[in-house]
């Protein structure tokens, strides 16, 4: 979203949660209960004319001309394209997004296989923003490097609206190379061939080699110099849709639920279970799932779409690997979801990788489901520490619905049904924009901002941008601490619920329009 700010760090606000704290915002909930809806939007209105006296850009005014929509519809934000980079390792993909983004953000050293994890930046040229994604996770063990390389390409094209396949005209084109190539030359998705580490004109005739990979035209760039890369992104905006194909949202059929979890944790059980019959391969070995898998199943009277996530069967010498494509499949799943149910085997510890998975829907804005399996199993000293480890571990999820299951015998699924609905019922709410404008009144006036550096802070106008998840946009007078916007989320779960969704408070500071 166009100048939303964010504030680094956790110092400032600290969010009132005492005793005499909670009689004020006790008493502010009264208020809101009984605040007639002509007399919250009246305030609204005074309050938006108030904006009129500060510096606004076109995407503010689009933004409140769009507030004043039918405050029952379903708003979106446009899912911004996504380009990929993709190439073997060390030929330059993290310092041409360094290059494209204007500042040191991925990893870059001379070593192959340095980048780890796909990571999604978001960038913008000429105005258009877009998202890029530097791919990684090679396999630095020789056996393995070409089908790691087509198996991180393959993924890569899964989750993405345009490659740039980069390779090192120094070099040439490689066996490797050739290996990409052959999928490359099967997707519908516009291609560009970059040659880097073109640094000056001497070297360009020796791209012409290039032309034999097929992909059409070589394009010379300097990732390292910069030489190139402002024509080369000319060219990608041509080509680049103005919303991502992929992420694209869609609207009615049957809603789409992610099935995620850790390896061998039984989601596949649960989409058998679901579906009533022995749909997805079920296998000890962790890792069975390769691919995807949508599958149609009626639960609670209901007809859902079920996608089973359980990432890419591992190869002995690609062991490491498994991990990090197993999570762009989880990636490429909630790309396509609505709701995420994310599966925590009871008999086990809470790990730092159910968490990362956790991390990974609320990254994704999608609606969020926690379901405990395996709890027939449950003995009463396990039960105790699971319910510490629930408190310190998901304390940051609390708000989500959970659910009690087990996925082999099919015991309480249906209690999946009302959590699902419970979290996309949220996921899809409105709150009109005078009742959010009534609501940061009262709530400021119950505790106002910290002064910070002799000036405080104010809200001068709010209004929900999107649901889908609930996005809202606070326009301000200076930067509110963490804590304080903690606190604005807080009290949205405890007034209008948003049980099972996330919420997104952004915050645009203007400044007052100098008077002439």
């Amino acid at each position: 979203m166009t100048n939303d700010t964010s504030v680094p760090g956790d110092e400032g606000f600290v969010d009132p949660l005492d005793e005499g704290a909670a009689e004020v915002d006790a008493a502010v909930d009264e208020r809101l209960e009984n605040l007639d809806d002509e007399a919250a939007e009246a305030r609204s209105r005074a309050l938006r004319m108030g904006l009129d006296d500060y510096d606004l850009d076109d995407a503010d005014i689009s933004l409140l001309e769009a507030q004043d929509a039918d405050p029952d519809a379903v708003l979106y934000l446009p899912a911004l394209p996504v380009v990929a980079i993709v190439g073997r390792p060390n030929v330059g993909k993290s310092a041409l997004v360094n290059r494209i983004l204007g500042r040191r953000e991925a990893v870059v050293e001379d070593v192959p296989g340095v980048t780890r994890d796909r990571v999604t930046y978001q960038a913008e040229w000429n105005g258009r923003p877009y998202s890029i994604v530097d791919t990684g996770g090679w396999e630095p063990d020789a056996r393995g490097i070409d089908a790691s390389v087509a198996a991180q390409a393959e993924v890569a094209i899964d989750l993405c609206d345009m490659v740039l396949f980069i390779v090192d005209s120094r070099v040439g084109a490689t066996a490797t190379d050739e290996q990409v190539v052959k999928m490359l030359r099967k997707t519908k998705k516009p291609v560009f061939l970059v040659a880097n580490k073109v640094d000056d004109a001497r070297q360009e005739p020796e791209i012409a080699a290039l032309w034999s990979l097929g992909l059409g035209e070589p394009h010379p760039v300097s990732a390292l110099h910069g030489r190139g890369v402002a024509d080369l992104l000319d060219m990608v905006m041509e080509k680049l849709p103005t919303e991502s194909a992929v992420a694209k949202r869609q609207v009615g059929g049957p809603r789409r639920v992610a099935i995620l979890g850790r390896p061998n944790v039984g989601k596949s059980s649960l989409l058998n279970k679901a579906a009533g019959e022995e749909r997805v391969v079920v296998n000890d070995l962790a890792g069975t799932t390769r691919d995807p898998v949508d599958e149609q199943v009626e639960l609670g009277g209901k007809v859902w779409t079920f996608v089973d996530t359980a990432g890419i069967r591992r190869r002995v010498h690609m062991a490491q690997g498994a991990d990090f494509y197993a999570s762009l499949r989880t990636s490429t799943a909630l790309e396509k979801a609505e709701v995420a149910v994310v599966l925590l085997d009871v008999s086990q510890p809470i790990s730092e990788q159910d968490v990362r998975i956790i991390d990974l829907v609320l990254e994704s804005g999608r609606a969020l489901v926690l379901a405990f399996n395996k709890w027939d199993l449950l003995d009463d000293e396990r039960r105790k520490y699971l319910e510490r480890e629930i408190e310190t571990d998901l304390a940051h999820v609390a708000w989500a619905p959970r659910v009690n299951i087990s996925a082999t015998t099919g015991r309480h699924l249906e209690k999946l049904v009302p959590a699902l609905e419970t979290a996309l019922e949220s996921w899809d709410k409105r709150i009109p924009t005078g009742k959010i404008n009534a609501f940061l009144s009262e709530l400021t006036q119950a505790h106002p901002h910290p002064v910070r550096g002799g000036k405080q802070p104010r809200i001068l106008f709010g209004t929900q941008a999107a649901s889908r998840p609930p996005t809202f946009v606070l326009f301000t007078t200076g930067f509110l601490d963490p804590g304080y916007r903690r606190y604005i989320q807080r009290r949205l779960r405890e007034i209008y619920g948003f049980e099972g969704s996330p919420i997104v408070v952004n915050m645009r500071v203007r400044e007052k329009r100098e008077r002439k």
